[in-house]
Parts: C-alpha cells; sequence; structure tokens
C-alpha cells in the first residue's frame, strides 16, 4: 500500500471513484423503474385487450434486472481489482466473461419478448414500437461483443506479462 509521504497515513486509491458513482446512478433509476412500475402495475391493470400481450412483456423486462444487476456489481468489482493493482489477474478476465454472458441472457431475454412487441405493432399499426422493441437488444449485444473484446485483450495482455515476467 502506498504511503503519504507528508503524514505516513496509507494513501486510499480512489482512480476508479467517478466509474463507481457512475455504475451507482445508472442502478438508481433501475431500481425506480421496476419499484414504481411494479407498484403501477399491482394496482392499474393494463387494458383487459392487451393483458396476454402486454404481462408478458412486462415479466420479460422485469428478468432482465438480475442480468442487468449482475452485470454492474461485476463492473464493480473489476473497478475495484483496478483499484488494488489485480487488473492483470485471471479475476479480471472470469469477471468480464461474466459481464459477457450477462449482456448475452439480457439480450436472448428481449429477443424472446420481442415477437409479443410485433403482435401489439401490428394490432396498433405502430411500426416504430419494432425499433424501440429492438433498440435493448442490439444495446445488449453491443455490450456483450465488447466485454469479449476486452475480455480476449486482456486475457493476451497477461499471457505478454507472465512471458516477460519469465524472461526477466
Amino acid at each position: 500500500m502506498k504511503m503519504n509521504k507528508k503524514e505516513g497515513f496509507p494513501m486510499k486509491q480512489t482512480h476508479t471513484r467517478l466509474l463507481k458513482l457512475a455504475i451507482i446512478l445508472i442502478s438508481l433509476p433501475v431500481i425506480a423503474a421496476v419499484g414504481i412500475g411494479g407498484y403501477q402495475l399491482v394496482n392499474h391493470p393494463f387494458n383487459a385487450d392487451y393483458a396476454y400481450l402486454l404481462y408478458p412483456i412486462v415479466g420479460g423486462i422485469c428478468l432482465t434486472v438480475l442480468p442487468f444487476f449482475f452485470a454492474l456489481f461485476k463492473s464493480f468489482q473489476l473497478l475495484i481489482y483496478i483499484d488494488n493493482n489485480q487488473a492483470f489477474q485471471s479475476i479480471a478476465v472470469k469477471a468480464l466473461k461474466q459481464i459477457k454472458r450477462a449482456a448475452c441472457t439480457i439480450s436472448f431475454l428481449y429477443v424472446i419478448v420481442l415477437p409479443l412487441i410485433f403482435m401489439i405493432a401490428e394490432r396498433d399499426d405502430a411500426p416504430g414500437l419494432i425499433l424501440v422493441g429492438m433498440m435493448p437488444v442490439f444495446a445488449s449485444f453491443i455490450v456483450a461483443v465488447f466485454a469479449a473484446l476486452l475480455e480476449k485483450l486482456l486475457a493476451q495482455a497477461i499471457a505478454i506479462k507472465l512471458e516477460n515476467d519469465l524472461t526477466v
């Protein structure tokens, strides 16, 4: 641990404080939306004509909250690893792999819900709803691809680091 030169106390590493704050701020609207949405759904049910389509859609959206928060937790852990100078170890690669799997799970759950959104869009003659329904699929897929790319790059960096450590 680094020591502060003036006081002789250990310095707290806060290189990733802003990113940790961003993760917390990202989670707050999701918690609020699920809480308020769940409350509104119970107290003010949907129109009976659309209930057979809307309840499964809302259920699927609520299911995606679990892998979302898991990915946020793993991202927070990854930032802690960076603060503790453990970024170039296999635990960071494992965290990225789990973030990738969570993003793929979110994308898969939205793909399952997509046919129901198509039915509502067809019934209401709202083709824009199809595009809105596809945005979470593509967004989570992009996160999964980016996490996979970072996972491979980090694994290669660790291999190069180990090779350099052995040659010295």
